[in-house]
């Protein structure tokens, strides 16, 4: 039996990045602050993630086609977090806190 590197690689490095960005989400959706999260970052986020499934969906199924879908996944996530939340994070104005 042969060890397909690339592949390993590919599984190593997907583990790796999902670990790396798990407490990223866990911290967002535990605060619901998204206060430090640029909406252009986010949205260039998801249109680059659209162009680059067209990449990704020609290439055989494997650890690109995971990582991808997890980066998807979380670039929406935050993006509906965002659109969700940003009221929550800023400060009441001077006219709302005299209510």
């Amino acid at each position: 039996m042969t060890i397909d590197w690339p592949v390993v690689a590919g599984v190593l490095s997907t583990a790796v990045f999902v670990l790396a960005t798990l407490p990223m989400l866990v911290k967002a959706a535990r605060t619901k602050d998204l206060a430090s999260y640029s909406v252009g970052n986010l949205l260039l986020s998801n249109a680059g993630n659209v162009v680059y499934s067209f990449y990704v969906f020609s290439l055989p199924f494997g650890p690109a086609w995971g990582l991808h879908a997890f980066n998807m996944l979380v670039s929406l996530l935050m993006l509906g977090w965002w659109v969700r939340y940003r009221h929550r994070s800023q400060p009441a104005s001077p006219a709302r806190a005299a209510r």
